[in-house]
């Protein structure tokens, strides 16, 4: 029976504390494209965590020597290989083999929380600059290439070269979440905060995709002027 107050209406449920996310350190994290920089350095900083995490490549001996430099129990395989035995698909890919590899993993990728971090750039002798794909993002061209996979967004702004060295024992930096749905973008958030000094902050739904992907060019430029490897902080939250 539902109780009710002095008015004869049921009490509204206490909202869920943003920050009470869930326990996701027995998933396993796949990394497609993880023999590249953002990739490796992604697959490396989550193993070091303490993450299950498997390589991809469309070799798949690339990837079994990337995972054994790595260590750490990282494991390669070809990238339908990776999708296939993955909870959590990463998709770190270079920009101009976004939408091929996207569209020969659709029969492994369904049903998969599928995280899109590629940034479409280009570059000129005025440095870089953003480019809009014709679904308005990376990651919504993502979406509509896996209409049966969960997909969002994050980890577009970290520097390949932190993540990789091994000297750095904390990333100072937000990670912006972008997603559908509420659980999905929770599950990455947590994702994002089993790195030290690493936190994910819910960004709003896929359509908002482009400007965070886009940002990353002015952060380029940021790093240029002032030889650094910028990231971000969210305020106040």
């Amino acid at each position: 029976m539902t109780s009710t107050d002095n008015t004869g209406t049921a009490p509204k449920p206490a909202a869920k504390d943003p920050w009470d996310l869930p326990d996701v350190s027995g998933l396993v994290v796949g990394v497609l494209g993880g023999t590249g920089d953002q990739g490796r350095g992604l697959a490396y900083r989550l193993a070091r965590a303490g993450q299950k995490v498997i390589i991809g490549s469309r070799a798949a001996e690339r990837a079994e020597t990337a995972a054994a430099e790595l260590g750490l129990g990282v494991e390669g395989a070809d990238n339908a290989e990776c999708a296939r035995r993955s909870d959590v698909v990463i998709v770190a890919v270079p920009w101009d083999g976004h939408a091929k590899t996207l569209e020969t993993l659709q029969k492994e990728l369904a049903g998969k929380l599928v995280v899109d971090c590629v940034n479409p750039l280009g570059f000129d002798k005025k440095g870089a600059y953003a480019l809009k794909p014709e679904e308005g993002s990376a990651a919504e061209q993502a979406a509509a290439l896996l209409p049966d996979s969960r997909v969002t967004a994050a980890f577009h702004h970290l520097s390949a070269v932190l993540l990789q060295d091994e000297s750095i024992e904390e990333i100072d930096t937000d990670v912006m979440v972008l997603g559908e749905s509420r659980e999905d973008t929770d599950i990455v958030q947590a994702i994002a905060a089993r790195i030290p000094g690493m936190r994910g902050v819910f960004a709003g739904r896929l359509r908002n995709a482009h400007q965070v992907e886009s940002l990353v060019a002015n952060l380029i430029s940021v790093n240029r002027r002032y030889k650094a490897h910028a990231g971000l902080r969210v305020t106040d939250v």
